[in-house]
């Protein structure tokens, strides 16, 4: 029987030494043929069951933007019960979809978390009218269905600058009919859900955006442990990337992610996500303001000092907190991923 040789291309091997190298030289070469070296293993947590808004992570999973990236990703669903700074903290999760809020609370707290991105420019949240509106300065005598958790994020927002009362506001239980047959009924809205619901029910209505009167603050923002950010920071800046780069695939070309979505979250209608995705373009929420020249995912101190200034002024957060701690813009500045 013709002998085998472990190391065919070291015909000559004269020492130990030498035989230790060929061994490492031919187990690596076996390593990289093999794809042994796996891509890094992420999970992100989103802050809602799978839709629209969440277009641009699916994308990147669903047309290989992560794989190019040597990531390997997996996206959970958010919901009502969710509890995202929590599983963050207990390491459930690499990556969770947040709100400037949420982490600026968490910096009062002392909790170590920061935002490294964001999805959407502005804040998509909003108040959905009937047509006889033609502002959010017209609501100071009508009821405002407000579900619980906004009565300390925006409501005191719009009380500051437009004059409302706590006397106003009934509570929202994500049930419309009131909206449908009282015509002094606002209500809270975002705008690929209520506004599509209404349509739905053959019932015109106007939407108005907070963001659109200076209401400050990003939303579906990436945030990570600062632990994480310390022992993985080429993780985290390949995960933002590929992310922004998903993002503007998503707006070009939505088939690919949405059909992972619906897989995700059955109750999700193509009509729906259409929708969706019509919305994200019409009020820009991806590719307007500072992402527009300074790329997909940009946040700026400015805006994150306007957000820090408004929840101090309401009571929303403590004057001394260090709001900095909540965000980092190491991750993304020299992303530039432009729509």
């Amino acid at each position: 029987m013709r002998a085998f040789s472990l190391f065919p291309k070291f015909p000559q091997i004269k020492s130990m030494r030498t035989l230790k190298a060929a061994s490492l030289f031919l187990l690596s070469s076996t390593a990289l043929s093999s794809g042994a070296y796996a891509a890094d293993k992420v999970t992100l947590l989103t802050n809602w069951y799978a839709q629209a808004e969440h277009g641009g992570f699916y994308q990147a999973v669903a047309t290989g933007i992560y794989q190019k990236y040597g990531l390997d990703v997996t996206i959970k669903m958010g919901g009502p019960q969710v509890n995202g700074i929590q599983l963050l903290a207990a390491h459930q999760a690499d990556f969770i979809l947040s709100y400037d809020f949420q982490v600026l609370s968490s910096a009062e707290a002392g909790i170590p978390v920061t935002t490294i991105a964001t999805s959407f420019q502005y804040d998509p949240q909003g108040l959905m009218t009937h047509t006889d509106i033609t502002g959010l300065d017209g609501l100071k005598n009508k009821t405002i269905l407000v579900a619980g958790n906004n009565m300390t994020s925006w409501w005191p927002w719009l009380k500051e600058k437009y004059g409302y009362s706590d006397a106003q506001v009934r509570p929202y239980t994500f049930n419309l009919q009131p909206f449908f047959v009282n015509p002094d009924v606002a209500i809270q809205a975002y705008p690929s859900s209520e506004p599509f619901q209404a349509e739905q029910a053959h019932t015109k209505t106007k939407f108005f955006l907070f963001a659109d009167q200076g209401y400050p603050p990003y939303s579906a923002t990436i945030v990570a442990m600062q632990d994480t950010l310390k022992s993985k920071p080429d993780v985290a800046a390949k995960f933002v990337k590929a992310s922004m780069e998903g993002w503007k695939s998503y707006l070009n070309n939505p088939a690919p992610a949405n059909a992972l979505i619906k897989k995700e979250n059955p109750q999700m209608t193509d009509a729906q996500l259409a929708f969706g995705v019509a919305q994200l373009k019409k009020l820009k929420l991806v590719t307007g303001g500072d992402a527009a020249t300074q790329g997909i995912g940009v946040m700026t101190d400015t805006r994150w000092k306007q957000t820090a200034d408004y929840m101090i002024r309401t009571k929303l957060l403590k004057p001394t907190t260090d709001y900095h701690k909540a965000y980092t813009l190491k991750f993304i500045k020299d992303t530039k991923v432009l729509p």
